[in-house]
């Protein structure tokens, strides 16, 4: 009888032995006093990332528009350069850049409140199918083993009453909104005109901060390549599912695409948010297949925008892991409310070009927070390395036991 081949997928392999711990310190710490330990550094750290986290929180109202307006100083700063390349003098071109930026987002603000007053008069005529919803919702919950009291709160939350009140504190709170303009319409004005000292600033700290320098260098870079792609992405977005929203008679079309154009720079979380209120309202209209309409376009243009584009476009210009990207939109709108969440990835970079491209010492961690370039690398040559051993580990297999040799002549 043949020897059964002791290859088997499904064969139970040794277990590999722990690997043994390093010896002596990593180089990092060679210098590094008993006071200066890494434990006490994450600790210090840590303790001061809570401070300022809870000092930024305090001061989010004039906060959120400043860093708002420095994200948009940083994407028009090359139409400024440019402007004054081809003769145009510092004040003007300084002027008109922070007027035509202001007046686009002007305008869009103004787009938004004329969205919302046309969802606010329709609103009303929903009234009936949204507390049915609601209370098949609650039905629904209770059969899962909810409480009365929690299903109660839940389909509560299904009345046109609250929505009402919500869109007329929004649209009623116009100081707010004018205060917020008046900090940004300000500091538009103020950056830009401080900006022409940027180049001349690097030169003068490139000798003695070239670290400095180089993260600063970076982040412009990078916000405004990320800031511009999902600009131009996010309008197409927006644009092509408001006509698909509005060709369903989805009503409020205009407020759903300027949702859907907001939540594009809200990673891995924006999709859903843009997506919750056209699937509710296009079930009042036009029932499951209406739905099921919805989810196959936003599912579609999402998955070519956000996992096609986006990606071959910005390249490794963001280069932060997914992990990271999701909790810092948690992050920042929990510290800067609805801005810090649209502000996420600025924020975020602005913390690594600080933290770590400005410390040599700390840039080997950018593959641990996402810069994976050299580490696809690494894993290519690695999982090539394991296909050659297995090919080779079959062709033995294939080969079979060498032959035995004859016996020799007896004398």
């Amino acid at each position: 009888m043949a020897q059964r081949s002791r290859v088997w997928p499904f064969a139970r392999r040794r277990r590999a032995p722990e690997p043994a711990p390093p010896e002596g310190a990593d180089s990092d710490a060679a210098t590094a006093g008993p006071a200066d330990g890494r434990a006490v550094r994450i600790l210090l750290g840590l303790a001061a990332g809570v401070v300022i986290a809870f000092g930024m929180a305090g001061i989010a109202h004039i906060l959120a528009p400043t860093l708002l307006a420095l994200v948009l100083t940083i994407c028009a700063q090359p139409v400024r350069v440019w402007l004054q390349r081809h003769g145009t003098p510092d004040g003007l071109a300084t002027g008109a850049v922070a007027l035509t930026v202001f007046a686009l987002l002007a305008a869009f603000i103004g787009l938004l409140i004329v969205a919302m007053a046309q969802f606010i008069g329709m609103l009303p005529q929903y009234k009936d199918e949204l507390e049915a919803i609601g209370k098949q919702f609650g039905e629904f919950l209770q059969t899962i083993g909810l409480g009365q009291q929690q299903v109660n709160d839940i389909a509560s939350s299904f009345d046109p009453t609250k929505f009402l009140n919500f869109f007329t504190e929004l649209l009623g709170n116009a100081f707010g909104l004018i205060a917020f303009l008046v900090v940004v319409l300000t500091m538009l004005i103020l950056m830009p005109a401080d900006a022409a000292y940027t180049p001349t600033l690097l030169r003068q700290l490139e000798p003695t901060k070239p670290n400095l320098v180089f993260a600063v260098s970076g982040f412009a870079r990078s916000v405004r390549r990320y800031m511009v792609v999902t600009t131009v992405l996010g309008i197409v977005q927006g644009v092509i599912n408001g006509i698909a929203l509005w060709a369903l008679g989805v009503p409020a079309a205009l407020l759903w695409a300027i949702l859907s154009f907001l939540c594009s720079f809200i990673p891995n979380v924006g999709y859903f948010i843009a997506i919750v209120p056209p699937l509710v309202f296009g079930y009042l209209t036009g029932g499951w297949g209406t739905v099921i309409a919805i989810i196959v376009i936003y599912g579609v243009i999402n998955a070519i925008v956000q996992s096609v584009i986006q990606p071959k476009v910005v390249g490794n210009a963001v280069a932060l892991s997914q992990t990271l990207t999701f909790f810092s939109v948690l992050f920042w709108a929990v510290v800067l409310g609805p801005i810090g969440a649209i502000l996420a990835i600025p924020l975020t970079l602005l913390v690594r070009a600080v933290l770590v491209d400005s410390d040599p010492r700390a840039r080997q961690w950018r593959p641990a927070i996402g810069d994976l370039s050299h580490t696809r690398e690494l894993m290519k040559e690695d999982y090539l390395a394991r296909k050659t051993e297995r090919r080779q580990a079959k062709g033995k297999q294939a080969a079979g036991p060498p032959a035995a040799e004859p016996p020799g002549d007896s004398d």
